[in-house]
């Protein structure tokens, strides 16, 4: 006997929004073949009143609503009632803490996920404090709502499980695999617009060509992500402000050109 696919549960006030871009590509594909599963819960079906309503002002005083403690608890019993025993509920919100290739790898392996899709002002504090639920944020910005954060969530998650992507070692050489963002990629034409991929790559030579690519990550990581780079080098107990100008990294810029004739156009 199989085992049961890997399920989402997602609280939202929006639930035809759903599955969205979840429902097309390789996410919709292994949606189609049984690899996961996905249900949307509307919140407001378990609204207060004839006008179910789900918000009220917050406590306190200040702009906005705020989402109601009961209405909010009543689907998330709901949810879980339904869902894997050992699935995480987790709401998302600004606040939490940062989303990652490690939480998405953790999620992947595990059984599902309880997803809360905050609106306005957010979730009053004791369900979140009551159900011991986790605040995962995607960024510093606020959306309009928890939904597009959840999508975005999923799709990390989802193309992780096992026979969701056809080749599964592109997952292993991605950006954040190892810690470090992706090299450059290149393809066919050899010249594009009078710009050629860089030379190594077509040397055939796979053990140089694979320590230009390390180079290439490990330059960008530290140009543009100086954070990541200093917990790549951390955790290898390497200075993680030392200097790395000494390593024979190409420059990102695609050298050699094409020649000296080709037209070029601005640069830009």
């Amino acid at each position: 006997m199989s085992a049961a696919p890997w399920e989402a549960r997602v609280i939202t006030l929006v639930p035809q929004a759903w599955p969205g871009v979840l429902g097309h590509s390789l996410t919709g594909r292994a949606l189609a073949e049984g690899l996961w599963r996905l249900d949307a819960i509307d919140l407001r079906d378990f609204g207060d009143g004839p006008h179910r309503k789900v918000d009220d002002t917050p406590a306190g005083g200040g702009p906005g609503l705020v989402l109601r403690p009961d209405v909010m608890a009543a689907a998330i019993r709901a949810a879980r009632a339904g869902a894997p025993a050992d699935a995480p509920l987790i709401h998302l919100s600004p606040r939490g803490a940062p989303f990652t290739q490690a939480r998405a790898q953790a999620l992947a392996a595990g059984p599902g996920v309880v997803l809360v899709c905050g609106r306005f002002e957010g979730l009053d504090q004791r369900v979140i404090d009551a159900f011991g639920a986790e605040e995962i944020s995607l960024g510093d910005f606020v959306l309009t709502g928890g939904d597009i954060a959840a999508m975005a969530l999923l799709d990390a998650t989802v193309r992780l499980i096992p026979r969701v992507l056809g080749n599964q070692g592109s997952v292993e050489d991605e950006s954040f695999s190892h810690g470090l963002l992706e090299h450059p990629q290149y393809t066919k034409p050899a010249i594009w617009e009078g710009r050629a991929i860089p030379e190594i790559l077509l040397s055939g030579h796979h053990a140089r060509i694979e320590t230009w690519r390390r180079d290439m990550a490990e330059r960008l990581t530290k140009e543009r992500r100086p954070d990541l780079w200093r917990a790549y080098r951390a955790v290898r107990d390497m200075d993680p402000v030392e200097d790395q100008s000494s390593r024979r990294a190409r420059p990102l810029r695609n050298e050699p050109q094409a020649d000296e004739g080709a037209s070029d156009g601005p640069d830009r």
